[in-house]
């Protein structure tokens, strides 16, 4: 596999939004309590009782459109990943944006990857990584010390992603997810 990522603009974001963002949730982090809190939290895994497919992209359409309705992606850095012509991955790095977990933080030095998805059929060839590291040298590039991402409790392929990428886990933010009562905490990265 010879992957190939560049940055992509407007004329290239349907490419990106033709690639997936799904996982089976078979388990989920439950976030305990140390000493009520005070000695920190522990995160312990825990098959879910019954399997189900979480779809960040359950809408349809255009991601990066939707995106913008929000927050003006135009100085972000999108990258697509492909194999010759087929796009098999994308990372999404957004900067200056009053987004999480920027906005709870008031950091100007961070950036955040906002989105990164790889193709189900070609996940676990280390396409994750090097868009991970795409990202990365590219908020460096742009001057940027940190690069902050987020996720969901029922996301532990990408928390045990994140980790062996080198992130730390950085901030709990409790029932984050309140609508969604399977996503009860948001893990800031």
């Amino acid at each position: 596999m010879a992957i190939q990522i560049d940055r992509i603009g407007p004329d290239r974001y349907s490419l990106y939004s033709s690639i997936p963002s799904r996982f089976l949730v078979e388990s989920i982090y439950r976030v305990d309590e140390i000493d009520h809190g005070l000695g920190g939290f522990r995160l312990v895994e825990e098959k879910v009782d019954m399997p189900y497919l979480k779809d960040y992209d359950a809408g349809g359409g255009d991601v990066i459109s939707a995106w913008a309705k929000e927050f003006d992606p135009a100085d972000w850095g999108i990258f697509l990943a492909r194999d010759g012509d087929v796009p098999v991955g994308g990372a999404a790095v957004a900067i200056n944006a009053d987004i999480y977990p920027l906005d709870k933080f008031q950091r100007t030095d961070m950036a955040v990857l906002w989105d990164i998805r790889i193709d189900q059929k070609v996940r676990g060839n280390g396409i994750g990584r090097k868009l991970f590291l795409h990202a990365a040298d590219w908020a460096k590039a742009k001057g940027f010390g940190q690069l902050g991402m987020e996720t969901q409790n029922v996301n532990v392929p990408a928390c045990k992603f994140y980790a062996r990428m080198g992130c730390r886990l950085g901030a709990i933010h409790r029932f984050g997810y309140a609508g969604c009562p399977r996503s009860n905490a948001s893990l800031v990265l």
